[in-house]
């Protein structure tokens, strides 16, 4: 299984840290990507690097991908071939996970319209206004979006993600 991890200035730390090294635990590759390679700030001044830009990889390629909160996601919405890799994963079936601010991507891909989705408070009426179901919850999955309110949310969510992986693998392994 392959999966990118999503990077960009202003990232919280605690919401891309633990998911690299929960996949990574799980034997999964993970690439982490951001709109060029280098070192990106987080929220906390921890420096993170990224090992692709956007123009180096193929959507194809992956399985899945996690967008972490904080101020990221509004940084990496402005950049239309991240948007165009999260609207490929969705209509391919890949599964994708966004937590906090997150879900402010999936909105800029256009693949929120009628999905439970939760998230920080501060979005929701963004989600709203784009025709997602917002239920404020922990964690809500619909179909192969996974989605958390806060780092809270991040266990529940890794199970969830990890599980639907492994089905995916399964599948992909009878055919």
């Amino acid at each position: 299984m392959r999966i990118a991890i999503l990077l960009e200035n202003f990232v919280d730390e605690m919401e891309f840290i633990y998911p690299l090294f929960r996949f990574k635990e799980e034997g999964f590759d993970v690439d982490i990507i951001s709109p060029i390679v280098g070192e990106f700030k987080s929220k906390n001044g921890l420096f993170l690097k990224s090992n692709y830009s956007i123009d180096a990889v193929d959507s194809k390629d992956y399985d899945c991908v996690f967008v972490p909160g904080g101020y990221a996601p509004d940084r990496l919405r402005r950049n239309q071939k991240i948007i165009n890799f999260i609207k490929f994963m969705y209509e391919n079936n890949q599964i994708i996970c966004a937590i906090c601010h997150g879900p402010s991507l999936l909105i800029s891909a256009g693949i929120v319209k009628d999905k439970q989705l939760t998230a920080h408070m501060a979005i929701k009426d963004d989600l709203a206004n784009a025709g997602a179901i917002f239920t404020g919850n922990n964690v809500e999955y619909d179909k192969n979006i996974v989605t958390g309110k806060d780092i809270d949310a991040l266990p529940q969510m890794m199970k969830i993600a990890i599980e639907l992986l492994y089905k995916k693998s399964n599948k992909e392994n009878i055919s």
